[in-house]
């Protein structure tokens, strides 16, 4: 009979303090936001149960709607973007060449500065300094400032794509270097070249880093709002108002805190089942290309 072998002391002294802190600043406030969304708190004074009326009312809510049209569309054309990008100069930063090392602290310097200062950053950018520019040129697109426009929406995902490139370019890029150079050159002695080399060896071998970027970037853009918040504030009007900047807004500004405890409940819940769907379907794919 094996003897169980011992744990050291010393990694229960490390986990055990984290979860606790884990459990009473993050699950014990997530179930007392599931616990008011089925009241009618304000964030103050009394309350009372009112059961699924705060649900069946989100159902109804036009900007409840238009803030999940919106957010839907920007992660979907962000996810695609960023990753499309990021695979390219990642493929760039792998060959062979100069000042490589240079170049990929270039492109991970955006990923370093906080989203709230990039975003005020190229607030002022496109507040002043693209409509000077498009006027000097005689560019009648760049001559107004997007972010008041109908299409605020374009700045924001230029901006948010631009600082993520560089977790999704990261990913990509450790990807490749665990790549045995050897696939590559009987690859070539077989005859692929260019295109037919990146779809029938490297891509299908970056299958499960392409699932990851995949997964973090729909979660990570179904949540956006410091980028949204420093920008547009969510407009103009509500156009460019995220699910997170709504709950925010009208939730702690606006006294519907129950409210939008359900509407954030409903909103995890949407962030898990898209998830473990792009899991079940990329996990498939890479199975296939096996």
């Amino acid at each position: 009979m094996r003897k169980s072998k011992k744990i050291h002391p010393a990694f229960y002294a490390m986990v055990v303090p984290i979860a606790i802190l884990f459990f009473v600043f993050h699950t014990i406030p997530f179930l007392e936001g599931i616990f008011y969304s089925f009241t009618n708190w304000r964030g103050y004074g009394d309350w009372e149960f009112v059961g699924l009326k705060n649900y069946m009312h989100m159902f109804v809510d036009k900007d409840i709607a238009q803030s999940y049209l919106f957010t839907f569309k920007f992660a979907i054309v962000s996810t695609v973007l960023v990753n499309i990008i990021g695979l390219l100069i990642a493929l760039g930063l792998n060959a062979k060449i100069k000042f490589q090392r240079f170049l990929k602290a270039v492109y991970f310097l955006p990923y370093m500065l906080g989203t709230l200062i990039i975003g005020y950053i190229f607030n002022f950018i496109f507040a002043n300094l693209l409509p000077q520019f498009g006027i000097a040129a005689g560019i009648e697109a760049l001559s107004v400032n997007i972010l008041g426009t109908e299409h605020a929406w374009i700045g924001i995902v230029v901006v948010t794509v631009w600082q993520s490139l560089a977790f999704t370019t990261l990913i990509y890029l450790s990807g490749l270097q665990t790549v045995d150079q050897s696939i590559y050159e009987a690859a070539e002695i077989d005859g692929a070249s260019g295109w037919r080399l990146f779809k029938d060896v490297t891509f299908p071998l970056l299958a499960p880093f392409f699932t990851i970027n995949m997964v973090l970037s729909a979660k990570g853009f179904l949540m956006a709002f410091d980028q949204i918040m420093a920008m547009t504030n969510g407009g103009p009007g509500m156009s460019t108002t995220s699910i997170s900047l709504l709950i925010y807004k009208k939730g702690f500004t606006g006294g519907q805190f129950a409210y939008q405890s359900a509407n954030s409940v409903v909103l995890f819940l949407v962030v898990v089942i898209i998830s473990i769907v792009q899991l079940r379907i990329l996990e498939k794919r890479e199975a296939n290309m096996q």
